[in-house]
């Protein structure tokens, strides 16, 4: 979540809008702020609602002309608030890019510029879309006490440091602290979700009640749900944190949800030791002493010289992925390279086993987890 403080002093106390990519915080957060900028007294004459959201570039146009009329006509009774809610012509498709469309957004935007006649009248914007390289949104950035609400975007590089830093700021206001591997943890299963998290906080702020204001592992476990996303990051957990009755359980699991035993193999077990082994290989060839977190690792990685750090897996974007490397690096003292390399080479072996033979597929694996955690 990102949100820009007002713009202008003089602007500021009567333009208001909401923005980004997140729905769900948009509509709550506009909602609330209507709330508090409704005059008082004035009743329903107080507040002027224009639908924003379009079926194409003709109703698009005539709700914008709406505002710009509301906004001009003066209140009969004290102030007014004027909200254009949840407009769907502001991003980067069809009605947006009419000409129509372009054309009455300038005229709206000229009207908050030259103001609305009266002090008293208000202007609230709520859209869960905006293009921000539009003219209309550059003014509008000028002019209002901006709020800008975006999703996480999973695919990129470094979201978790930023879901972890939005769970603990939202967790702070319930006077809530996580442990490192419960916010970790958390951080998978609400995969920076404003409303997920929100909802998953309220319900371990209940559970705790009046008591302890720490959030365990365990807690996180019992209270927020196990999606297969989530179900896949544990068992990689249990692996690193050579945990063998829980990796075979969650094996287990994953096997009755219906995951194929390649799947569990080439997605959890396999990168997790390939994680443990780089990482376990760069910290004894460049002496890196145990990260406290993982974000902390990055750091240190993107300390090296390039040539140490080539061969290191990518994400789609081309960055390294150091949040999983650093989750390793926290785990690595647990392994030696030698075990990890035989590691390794069970997964080749499972892996043929799988594809070619008439084994059972859940022995096979076991087998695999057996021989990387087993004294």
């Amino acid at each position: 979540m990102k949100t820009k403080p007002k713009k202008s002093e003089a602007k500021a106390a009567s333009i208001y809008a909401i923005v980004g990519s997140d729905e769900s915080t948009i509509k709550s957060a506009a909602q609330e702020l209507a709330a508090q900028l409704a005059p008082a007294d004035a009743g329903d004459f107080g507040v002027e609602i224009i639908d924003g959201c379009a079926d194409n570039a003709e109703q698009a146009a005539s709700r914008i002309r709406s505002t710009i009329e509301a906004l001009q006509t003066l209140p009969f009774f004290g102030g007014k608030l004027v909200w254009l809610k949840n407009a769907n012509f502001l991003g980067d498709n069809v009605v947006s890019r009419a000409t129509s469309v372009q054309t009455a957004l300038e005229e709206l935007a000229s009207a908050l510029q030259s103001g609305f006649g009266s002090e008293e009248v208000k202007f609230l914007l709520s859209a869960p879309e905006v293009d921000k390289r539009r003219t209309f949104y550059k003014a509008l950035s000028r002019q209002a006490e901006l709020q800008v609400f975006d999703k996480l975007d999973a695919s990129r590089s470094g979201w978790e440091e930023e879901a972890a830093d939005l769970v603990q700021s939202l967790g702070k206001k319930r006077r809530l602290q996580f442990e490192p591997d419960a916010l970790d943890l958390f951080v998978l299963l609400t995969g920076g979700d404003n409303r997920v998290i929100a909802g998953e906080l309220e319900k371990i702020d209940l559970y705790l009640g009046a008591g302890s204001r720490q959030i365990t592992l365990e807690e996180v476990r019992l209270l927020v749900p196990l999606s297969r996303s989530g179900v896949i990051f544990e068992l990689g957990n249990a692996l690193a944190a050579r945990d063998l009755e829980r990796a075979l359980t969650l094996v287990r699991r994953l096997l009755d949800q219906g995951e194929s035993a390649i799947g569990i193999l080439l997605v959890a077990i396999i990168p997790t030791v390939r994680n443990l082994l780089l990482a376990k290989d760069l910290m004894q060839r460049h002496k890196l002493s145990r990260p406290s977190a993982p974000f902390s690792f990055i750091s240190t990685l993107n300390r090296l010289p390039n040539d140490a750090t080539a061969h290191l897996p990518r994400k789609k974007d081309g960055t390294i992925n150091g949040y999983a490397l650093g989750l390793a690096a926290m785990q690595a003292q647990h392994f030696e390279i030698d075990r990890l390399v035989r590691g390794l080479e069970a997964c080749l072996v499972a892996n043929l086993q799988i594809v070619s033979s008439q084994l059972d597929h859940e022995l096979i694996l076991n087998q695999v987890v057996v021989k990387l955690l087993a004294a």
